[in-house]
C-alpha cells in the first residue's frame, strides 16, 4: 500500500469521525432545544390567564389554604383543628356575606380530602336548588355513592344559602343526615342560623363568622392593586373599603368594575360606579347641621334627592357617616337618635322627601343646642 493510499485511508477516518461528532452534536442541541420551547409555553399560558379579563377576581383571588384567607381568626382556628384530627362534625356556617363562609368550608374540604376532592365534594346553592326533590335525587343519591377515600374522611356535601331552603327540604334533610352519617358529612352556610329548623341545628356544630373590619378589606384590595398593577389613590381605596361594608366579595367587585370603567381607582370613579350617596356631601351636609346651617344643609338633601337616590340608600350613608363625624358625644348621641327613629319610619314605608327635611331640621335644632361657645 502506498504512502498516498494510506493517506486517503486517513482522511477518510477522520471524515468520519466528524460526522460522528457532528451528529451527536445536532442530538445535543435538539435535546436542549426542546425544554426551552416547553419554558416559554409554561410560562406564556399564567400570563394568557392574567390578560383574561373575563375572569371575575372574586373567583381568580379566593383563597385554597386558610393561611390566604383574611379575618375571622378564631373561627378559621377551629376549622384547622378539625383539618389537623380529620374527623369533621355537621357544621352550620353563619355570618353576613362576602365574609368567606363558603371559601372556608371549601379550604377545609380540600385538606380533608386531597385528590379525592373533585369526587367526594358536591356542592350546591340552597337559594336555587331549595325543594324537597333536590333532597331526595340530588343529595340522596351523591350520599349513596361509594368512593375509595383514605381512613377516617368523608363525603362533604357543602349547601350555601341553606336558610333558603324550604321546611319539607329541611325535614327531609335531617333523616338523609341520620342515614348517611358514617359516610357524608354536610356543611350549610347561611346568613341567619335561626331559619334552619332546631333538629338540624342540634345535629351540627354552629359556627359563627363576623364582618370583616376595614383594615382587613383595604389590605385585601391594595395586595390585588399591586398583583393586577392598578393606578390608584388612598382616597380611590378608602371609597371601595367604604361601599363594602365589610363585605369582601362586594369589594372585589366593585374594584374590577371601578378598574374596567375607569382604569384608575378614584373616589369620583367609585362612586359612579358603585351609585350611592357620595359621604362628602353627606358629611358636608351634617357638618352644616352642627353648625345650624338649615339651608346649606337642605341644598345638599335636595341636590341628593334630585339624582335619584332612594331614602334608604340617603339614610344609610347618613347613619354611616355620622359615626365618625367631628362632633360633641352628646350631640352625636342626639344625632344617631335622630336618624334611627327617621330609618325606622322610612322602613315602615314613610319614605318621602318630606321625612327626609324634618331630619335635617331636628339635626339643626340639636346642632344649635350644642354650639360650641
Amino acid at each position: 500500500m502506498s504512502g498516498d493510499e494510506g493517506s486517503m485511508i486517513i482522511d477518510d477516518e477522520d471524515d468520519i469521525d466528524d460526522k460522528h461528532k457532528i451528529a451527536k452534536d445536532t442530538k445535543k442541541d435538539v435535546s436542549i432545544a426542546l425544554p426551552t420551547t416547553s419554558a416559554k409555553a409554561a410560562t406564556a399560558a399564567p400570563s394568557h390567564d392574567k390578560d383574561d379579563s373575563n375572569v371575575p377576581w372574586i373567583e381568580k383571588y379566593r383563597p385554597h389554604t386558610f393561611d390566604e384567607i383574611v379575618g375571622n381568626d378564631e373561627t378559621i382556628a377551629r376549622l384547622a383543628i378539625f383539618s389537623q384530627n380529620g374527623n369533621m362534625p355537621n357544621l352550620i356556617l353563619c355570618g353576613p356575606p362576602g365574609v368567606g363562609k363558603t371559601t372556608t368550608i371549601l379550604c377545609l374540604a380540600r385538606i380533608l380530602l386531597g385528590d379525592a376532592f373533585r369526587d367526594a365534594v358536591l356542592e350546591l346553592n340552597a337559594s336555587s336548588d331549595r325543594g324537597i326533590d333536590v333532597v331526595r335525587n340530588k343529595i340522596k343519591l351523591f350520599a349513596q355513592q361509594k368512593t375509595s377515600l383514605p381512613p377516617g374522611r368523608h363525603k362533604i356535601i357543602i349547601l350555601d344559602e341553606a336558610d333558603s331552603m324550604t321546611d319539607g327540604a329541611q325535614q327531609a334533610l335531617r333523616r338523609t343526615m341520620e342515614l348517611y352519617s358514617q359516610t357524608t358529612r354536610f356543611a350549610l352556610a347561611c346568613n341567619t342560623s335561626e331559619k334552619i329548623i332546631p333538629p338540624i341545628q342540634s345535629r351540627c356544630a354552629v359556627i359563627r363568622f363576623g364582618k370583616l373590619s376595614e383594615a382587613q378589606i383595604l389590605a385585601k384590595i391594595n395586595s390585588v392593586c399591586v398583583a393586577e398593577n392598578i393606578n390608584y389613590s388612598d382616597e380611590g381605596l378608602a371609597a371601595i373599603v367604604f361601599t363594602s361594608q365589610g363585605d369582601m366579595r362586594q369589594a372585589l367587585n366593585n374594584l374590577q368594575a371601578t378598574y374596567h370603567g375607569f382604569g384608575t381607582i378614584t373616589p369620583d370613579n367609585v362612586f359612579k360606579v358603585c351609585d350611592e350617596p357620595s359621604p362628602l356631601a353627606v358629611q358636608q351636609m351634617l357638618e352644616n347641621c352642627r353648625d345650624g346651617l338649615i339651608e346649606d344643609a337642605y341644598k345638599t338633601l335636595s341636590d341628593l334627592w334630585k339624582m335619584g337616590y332612594s331614602p334608604e340608600d340617603i339614610i344609610s350613608n347618613i347613619f354611616r357617616v355620622c359615626k365618625n363625624l367631628e362632633l360633641r358625644e352628646h350631640a352625636k348621641l342626639y344625632f344617631l337618635k335622630e336618624i334611627g327613629i327617621t330609618h325606622m319610619r322610612i322602613v315602615e314605608g314613610s319614605g318621602t322627601f318630606l321625612q327626609m327635611t324634618g331630619l335635617i331640621a331636628r339635626l339643626c335644632a340639636i346642632g344649635d343646642k350644642f354650639k360650641k361657645p
